[in-house]
């Protein structure tokens, strides 16, 4: 990382717009998930399974909206962490980003294991435990190396990976609307199992909260998050829905040793489509993946920013105007737990941790809107509707899952403590 001299008097350049934050949200909604999820949904409900995608897009609209009416007051770096900050002080605002940030580096090096397990069956090589490992360290530690250079690079960048995603799924979907096939008539199914079915739409559009971090990077960013949130949730619910229909109309004969969609391209196009869509399914991951390695170092450095953790990660370097020590830190900890073979326990908090952070920015909109004197209704009980969302999908974590959220809880606790001692307390605030 030569090269880097980190300076607090600077602040990143605001080069990000509309089309670039959307990028943001769209591949963290997006990941590997959507390359199992059609035959999940098909086995669970049938063929109203797109309908289900679109009823799915709205039950989740009140954690967007508590979202979007929030960045509209804020235009630094820290999303949720500046949230809970200015409702409930600096402690609860840390606890909305520390959990997020360390469980984000676990997730990091587990889903780019995934990817390479996905490239393995193009590349045998990859089988190897050994190999695969390099190769995922390998990756964690390009992928940091892009991301110091610039925003704007670490955009376009994105931007091109999300192509390698969207064009492979686009084939799929154009080869179910001009093939032979005939689609299943909809057909209203019974709901015998409604709690599963709403818990596997919920976690198919969890991810979009990233796109609120970045602010201090975008340039209206009051006016470019609340819409990006809105418009790529349902942008992101009707690219589920044609693709679950896309799957139900070929409709491949199910392959434990293939994804869904793999097995729908093989059907619809041969070989060589099903090697496209594994192609892509690695692809999707590492958009993932370099998402968050954009995304979640600068949780820290607005966490730094508000005194929640050593100033250190608050620096930028002079010359590519970055927060250089936040992804370094980041990315080197993640290549870390990459080869740990521990590291799939802590994976377990990574749900809990992104529902606390769902649950304080729920919390935190009438908080706020009640102490400037305008609370409004509307926005109060969709607040509470968020909330108890939040609540009820937690409620269905599992003891592990909870054993490694409090670790985490524990540790970023005294994290936080160690880091606020001899500090004066101030710090930005930015809500109108």
């Amino acid at each position: 990382m030569a090269g880097i001299e980190p300076s607090t008097t600077s602040a990143p350049p605001r080069t990000v717009g509309f089309w670039g934050s959307s990028l943001f949200q769209l591949n963290g909604m997006i990941g590997s998930g959507i390359f199992a999820l059609p035959a999940v949904l098909f086995a669970a409900v049938g063929s109203f399974a797109p309908m289900m995608m679109l009823i799915g897009g709205i039950i989740f609209l009140p954690l967007i909206l508590v979202f979007a009416w929030l960045s509209a007051r804020f235009d630094e770096t820290g999303g949720p962490i500046l949230y809970g900050k200015t409702a409930f002080g600096s402690f609860v605002g840390f606890q909305a980003g520390w959990g997020r940030y360390a469980s984000g580096m676990v997730a990091m090096a587990a889903n780019t294991h995934v990817m390479v397990a996905y490239f393995a069956a193009i590349f045998p090589a990859l089988e190897d435990v050994t190999v695969a490992t390099v190769v995922v360290v390998i990756t964690i530690l390009v992928f940091t190396a892009i991301n110091l250079f610039s925003m704007r690079q670490s955009v376009n960048t994105l931007g091109g990976l999300t192509a390698l995603k969207l064009v492979p799924l686009g084939v799929l979907v154009l080869a179910a609307v001009f093939g032979s096939f005939t689609s299943p008539a909809i057909v209203l199914p019974q709901f015998s199992e409604v709690e599963s079915i709403v818990l596997l739409l919920f976690y198919a559009f969890i991810g979009f909260e990233g796109v609120t971090v970045p602010a201090g990077e975008v340039r209206d960013p009051k006016r470019d998050i609340p819409r990006v949130l809105v418009t790529v949730l349902a942008g992101v619910t009707i690219l589920y829905a044609i693709i679950i229909w896309a799957y139900q109309t070929i409709a491949p004969a199910p392959d434990a040793d293939v994804s869904a969609l793999a097995g729908a391209a093989d059907v619809a196009l041969g070989e060589w489509g099903a090697l496209m869509i594994v192609l892509c399914a690695g692809f999707s991951i590492a958009a993932n993946s370099f998402g968050g390695l954009i995304i979640v170092p600068r949780m820290a450095y607005g966490m730094a920013r508000q005194n929640m953790l050593p100033a250190w990660f608050a620096k930028i370097s002079d010359r590519h105007k970055t927060p250089a020590n936040s992804i370094v830190f980041y990315g080197i900890f993640s290549a870390a737990f990459a080869v740990w073979d521990g590291f799939i326990a802590l994976a377990a908090a990574s749900t809990l941790c992104r529902l606390l952070t769902y649950a304080i920015t729920a919390a935190a909109l009438p908080v706020i809107e009640k102490r400037e004197g305008a609370l409004n209704p509307l926005h109060a009980i969709v607040a509470v509707l968020a909330f108890i969302a939040a609540a009820w999908i937690a409620s269905h974590a599992n003891i592990e899952a909870w054993q490694m959220f409090a670790v985490l809880l524990v540790a970023g606790t005294v994290l936080y403590f160690i880091a606020r001692r001899g500090s004066d307390g101030g710090a930005v605030q930015t809500a109108d």
